[in-house]
């Protein structure tokens, strides 16, 4: 007989370590003969996560860390494998060094509320690069405007990868902390965390790394890379909005304040004097995102079934064909690396992104077209925005098929 406790743990997955190519089968709300190609904005949800939300809030669902009842227990138990999911996912040392967050945008914040907020001083400087993502530019601008910080911005090489060569010698003991994405959410270029994460440390510098476009397409080891913040998404790995993750060094997390205020997060309350909890709970405040934990795990278990290293190989595959097939058309041209992890942007002369992405919509082709909420990237591109094709693995040499089709009826259209 099934306990309370089985019925909150994310279920055994089918075909565990199955093929990684067209798996659109796992995925309900994509219908057949529709091509999404935005995954790097948002990822769809396979069933298992789905069935994992629906069964938590439909037969387990009780609060947790607070009950003595056994349901609650339960939960509690659930919630916190989920946190040991996401550590072993990354490569933590230890559950206790994973924080949940409503996202990479909260987490960011909340390095830069609790760490920089408390650490930097006038004078001291800030390394960012120029593809980063808004969410990784403007807490550091609101930090550094409080405390009178200054901050660099990184060059790129001319295939559109952060240039480390340049962070080599434009560091300087002045730079506190560093941040930087790990895949471009806008060109798929990969940047070597690990050799970043030295440059850094070369100089005393702390370095923040946004995970957002690679935990759903590359291996990642937070230990190996030796950073000291590391944060990431859960809707961008397949489990639900609302759900996200810090993971910082435990000494940074002991000796950072709390980010806000509350029940959960404290030790004891009087209004002579309140004491905090430990890290990570002294992060969490409020009844947290139960249900969004419980679905991130079962989204890792079903990303961890196929494979990093499969999805990789996939996603490699398709943007190999869709460039190779959008660089023979005359009008197109291509941004990024020739290997960039998922993502292929691009632009048609003569065409505004917007008016791309409504045609290839006609087509029943879902691409993301705009600025990708990084405005200084396309300042330096040359562009006010692209159209972005981001992949999954859901999806198949089928779907490249039909976004060059429908790529090759907007140059008809507008030739």
């Amino acid at each position: 007989m099934s306990t309370a406790l089985d019925q909150a743990l994310p279920r055994p997955l089918p075909q565990a370590g199955g093929e990684a190519p067209d798996r659109v089968s796992d995925f309900p709300a994509i219908p057949e003969g529709w091509a999404y190609l935005d995954t790097a904005a948002t990822a769809q949800k396979p069933q298992v996560v789905v069935d994992a939300i629906t069964r938590a809030y439909g037969e387990t669902y009780a609060t947790v860390h607070r009950g003595v009842y056994q349901r609650s227990a339960d939960m509690t138990v659930a919630y916190e494998q989920a946190r040991k999911a996401v550590a072993r996912f990354i490569g933590a040392g230890s559950p206790d060094e994973i924080v949940f967050v409503r996202g990479a945008t909260e987490a960011i914040n909340l390095v830069a509320t609790c760490w920089a907020g408390t650490q930097l001083k006038a004078g001291d400087r800030i390394l960012l690069s120029m593809l980063e993502h808004h969410s990784n530019i403007v807490p550091w601008q609101m930090i550094a405007e409080a405390r009178g910080v200054a901050i660099d911005v990184l060059p790129l090489t001319p295939d559109h990868c952060i240039d480390l060569d340049a962070m080599e010698r434009m560091i300087t003991p002045a730079h506190k902390l560093v941040a930087l994405g790990h895949v471009s959410n806008v060109l798929g270029s990969v940047l070597d965390a690990k050799r970043a994460t030295g440059i850094a440390h070369a100089v005393g510098a702390k370095i923040l790394i946004d995970g957002c476009q690679s935990v759903p397409r590359i291996t990642v080891d937070v230990t190996a890379i030796g950073c000291d913040f590391y944060v990431f998404s859960g809707h961008k790995l397949y489990g639900p909005t609302g759900i996200g993750v810090l993971w910082a060094k435990p000494e940074l997390l002991d000796a950072m304040p709390p980010y806000q205020g509350g029940g959960s997060m404290i030790d004891r309350v009087s209004f002579a004097k309140t004491t905090y909890a430990p890290a990570p709970g002294r992060f969490e405040a409020g009844t947290p995102h139960i249900v969004g934990a419980l679905g991130l795990h079962a989204a890792i278990d079903y990303v961890e079934s196929i494979g990093l290293g499969a999805i990789h190989a996939h996603e490699t595959a398709l943007v190999t064909a869709a460039r190779e097939a959008l660089s023979g058309i005359n009008s197109v041209r291509l941004y990024g690396p020739a290997d960039s992890a998922g993502i292929v942007s691009f632009t048609i002369e003569g065409v505004h992104p917007h008016d791309i992405g409504t045609i290839l919509d006609e087509e029943r082709v879902a691409i993301r077209a705009g600025h990708h909420c990084a405005q200084p990237l396309m300042e330096a591109l040359g562009v006010e925005a692209t159209a972005r094709a981001s992949f999954g693995v859901y999806n198949g040499p089928a779907d490249v098929d039909a976004l060059v089709r429908g790529i090759a009826r907007v140059t008809r259209i507008f030739g």
